[in-house]
């Protein structure tokens, strides 16, 4: 690095992370549970027995799909909106649009306009299409919360029946993509529920829905993998990958075993142009059956809460950083004051790797596991703090819904120190002006990133203008300066872990996370 004592800018370097790409129906859009009052509990069918792994031919799942069919129900979803306004409706969403079938706004005759010109907004009825399963024979229906966000009216067409039903919401959860509903009828056929933990790969699994409102159609495929995340499309992810195929009008519809034992609710689909390509995404039974109880009982989803920010997957570099045997575990990016983790000693650089006596494989399993154990419960939490094992005991809160330029110092004579791996970043000092302007607390303390060069390994960390930076391995600089000293006492040939604070987007709040810089290879390394 190189300084410059007027600005105090430094420059440093860090690593990259991997995008993904997804394809889900409906739209992010959430709504509230319409009760808040208890419901009597659905009298559900339960076989949990394991699937015979030997000695099974089955010529045909004729009999299989007889049996499941009667239970998945098309779900007519329509909403009343005001088009030729933007940002009125969640019907402005493109993808909320196209699964409703809402034509594009080309080729369709203006509207009238107002006074001042504009076009005034004029009421259509929009429709779409899902699936849900029947869950007891008095009428509660499963089904996926971006199916029915949002509608005015839900229209329930039962196999067999000639009538259609008008759907009561008993709740929704968004954070799982889960509706439950409710119809007045009697003696309903209900799906056989079973245990989806003992789903494994391989294992046959069949989607019943109503694709593109064709009819209902079965489709068969295997288990894929279980414990899929999509990269965010909800909250808690814990998918069952199937390359059953799955398609628009499926979401909210069964995923079955070869038994015909609901194992999963169809959800979403990885897919480049919107149809199936073999990546479909079923929330599974297990999660679904403890929001489904939730909302019908309390109106609501608790969970519980420890009240810290946690890292993405540990990388190979990160691990050994954190003298840790594998790459398994929960790395602590923040605490947050007061929260149950801070009352129990948890520290930001711990990296929690047992929950209960239960390993904990990764960030997004832990946050999973910690939200599915009830508020007030105490929970043993095994941390590996500076390379040594410590157990630490939390008790749970309960989870909210608002809870989710310069150089290095003066030019030396002699020849130029080798670059290393904090190269490639610039940062000044934080004074009023720089928190003003990047919404940066008094709390946060630490040098400003004011430019990070695109070609440097501090942009493959994804280190960006704007952050700030809070440690350099392990210790903590104050300022400017402190990260150039901190800077210069480092190896060329090192990987570098640093912690950073990034400004809050969209209105959320600032977060804190750990990245590793590789170091830059020399010339003789690249060949």
């Amino acid at each position: 690095m190189k300084t410059n004592r007027t600005w105090m800018t430094a420059t440093l370097v860090i690593a990259l992370a991997l995008g993904l790409t997804y394809a889900r129906f409906g739209t992010t859009n959430v709504r509230a549970a319409e009760k808040t009052t208890a419901h009597d509990a659905p009298k559900i069918v339960l076989n949990t027995e394991a699937i015979a792994q030997a000695g099974r031919s089955i010529p045909s799942y004729a009999p299989v799909v007889k049996r499941v069919a009667p239970s998945v129900v098309t779900i007519h979803a329509s909403k009343t909106v005001r088009r030729g306004t933007t940002g009125s409706s969640p019907f402005d969403d493109p993808a909320l649009r196209r699964f409703f079938g809402v034509p594009d706004e080309e080729g369709e005759a203006p509207a009238p306009r107002n006074r001042n010109g504009r076009r005034a907004p004029r009421p259509q009825k929009e429709e779409g299409l899902g699936s849900g399963v029947i869950i007891s024979a008095d009428g509660y229906i499963l089904s996926n919360n971006h199916v029915v966000d949002g509608a005015d009216e839900l229209k329930i067409t039962v196999p067999g029946r000639d009538e259609e039903f008008i759907a009561k919401v008993i709740g929704t959860d968004p954070a799982t993509d889960i509706s439950v509903l409710k119809i007045e009828a009697e003696n309903l056929p209900p799906i056989t529920i079973t245990d989806s933990d003992n789903l494994q790969v391989g294992d046959v699994v069949l989607a019943v829905g109503n694709p593109f409102g064709v009819g209902q159609t079965v489709t068969m495929g295997i288990v894929s993998a279980t414990g899929r995340s999509m990269g965010g499309i909800v909250s808690y992810e814990d998918f069952i990958q199937t390359d059953a195929a799955i398609n628009m009008g499926n979401s909210g519809g069964a995923l079955v075993d070869s038994e015909g034992r609901l194992v999963g609710i169809n959800t979403a689909i990885l897919s480049p142009t919107g149809g199936s390509i073999g990546l479909g995404f079923s929330v599974p039974i297990n999660m679904a059956r403890r929001v489904m109880d939730s909302l019908i009982q309390d109106g609501r989803v608790t969970r519980g809460y420890l009240g810290i920010q946690l890292g993405d997957e540990l990388s190979s570099t990160m691990a050994k950083a954190f003298g840790l045997k594998d790459r398994s575990g929960a790395l602590v990016n923040d605490v947050m004051a007061n929260s149950p983790a801070d009352k129990a000693g948890v520290k930001h650089g711990d990296v929690i790797t047992e929950l209960n006596g239960k390993k904990v494989p990764d960030s997004r399993q832990f946050r999973l596991w910690v939200s599915q154990t009830a508020p007030l419960s105490k929970v043993t939490l095994k941390v590996v703090r500076d390379g040594k094992e410590q157990k630490l005991t939390a008790t749970l809160a309960e989870l909210k819904p608002e809870e989710l330029a310069g150089g290095r110092g003066p030019n030396r004579a002699g020849p130029e120190k080798k670059t290393d791996a904090l190269d490639g970043v610039q940062v000044t000092d934080l004074d009023r002006a720089t928190r003003r302007q990047s919404g940066i607390p008094q709390n946060i303390q630490g040098a400003l990133v004011t430019e990070v060069d695109p070609s440097s390994k501090a942009a493959e960390a994804e280190v960006r203008a704007g952050d700030v930076i809070l440690e350099i391995e392990r210790k903590k600089v104050a300022n400017a300066q402190e990260a150039i000293d901190a800077s210069d006492k480092l190896k060329a040939d090192q990987p570098i872990l640093l912690r950073l604070w990034s400004a809050p987007r969209n209105g959320g709040p600032g977060l804190t996370r750990y990245v590793v810089v590789e170091p830059v290879k020399s010339a003789d390394e690249k060949k």
